[in-house]
């Protein structure tokens, strides 16, 4: 579970809706029409805009961004670095064998076990890669996007009220309460925008990136197994993607004793 992300909304939401108390009274702030307005219209753009598979897509990768935690590189050259110590002791086919989450690696290792050319693997790792970019681009593009549309329905929300408040300007008594209403929409498209929807935007971006690298760091272990490479060879090569101060030295007696999976 992502703790960043979800302290990071709990907090923000903390912060506005405790100023809120502090500053008057919470029940101002909660208008059914306006909400309808905001979230309603927003959603209504995104479909427009969005085929509801992408859409649908978008919502999946969201969801995991809250429950899946960030993969360390070093655990990715350490399983690397065991599964090519396996390969050097039963032979390639055994890679068939290594249990594995990730489908790339997986994909890699049967590429490896079935004897398939040095360019085959190459070619089937970047179009993997280059189809998992697209697709975190599209969900990346949606909430994008929904942080766009829910300020400008905000807005259209509040001229909604404006306009309904006017015509009511021969009771003045009704025209502050009617003010305060037709602002609330505003309030609700930025506070989604700006705590919601562009944040995870941004979050989803970053896990992207993390992933990429964790996938630059399998294509090229994938094609250093191939060659047979010495672990410790493999480890100097793989290790140049990490950070200096981030990378775990290079242990053998650990690599040998961890299992295959990754």
């Amino acid at each position: 579970m992502d703790i960043a992300t979800i302290g990071g909304i709990f907090l923000g939401v903390v912060l506005i809706f405790g100023a809120i108390i502090l500053g008057g009274d919470l029940t101002t702030f909660i208008n059914v029409p306006s909400i309808m307005i905001v979230v309603g219209g927003t959603l209504a753009s995104t479909l427009i805009t969005f085929p509801l598979r992408d859409v649908g897509l978008a919502f999946q990768m969201a969801k995991q961004v809250f429950a899946q935690r960030k993969v360390d590189p070093n655990d990715v050259v350490r399983v690397i670095i065991t599964v090519a110590n396996l390969s050097r002791r039963q032979g390639l086919v055994a890679l068939s064998k290594v249990r594995t989450d990730n489908q790339i690696f997986k994909k890699a290792l049967n590429l490896i076990a079935d004897g398939a050319a040095e360019d085959m693997i190459r070619q089937t790792l970047n179009i993997e890669i280059e189809a998992l970019k697209q697709r975190r681009a599209v969900a990346q593009d949606v909430f994008r996007k929904m942080g766009a549309y829910a300020p400008a329905f905000g807005m259209l929300g509040t001229l909604i009220g404006l306009i309904q408040m006017l015509r009511s300007m021969s009771t003045p008594d009704s025209i502050g309460p009617g003010m305060a209403v037709a602002l609330i929409t505003t309030f609700y498209g930025s506070m989604l925008s700006s705590l919601i929807f562009l944040p995870i935007a941004g979050k989803l971006k970053s896990r992207t990136n993390e992933e990429l690298a964790n996938l630059s760091i399998i294509f090229q272990g994938a094609l250093s197994i191939l060659e047979n490479n010495n672990p410790l060879l493999i480890y100097e090569k793989l290790s140049s993607f990490i950070p200096p101060r981030l990378r775990d030295a290079y242990d053998p007696t650990r690599t040998k004793d961890d299992k295959g999976n990754g």
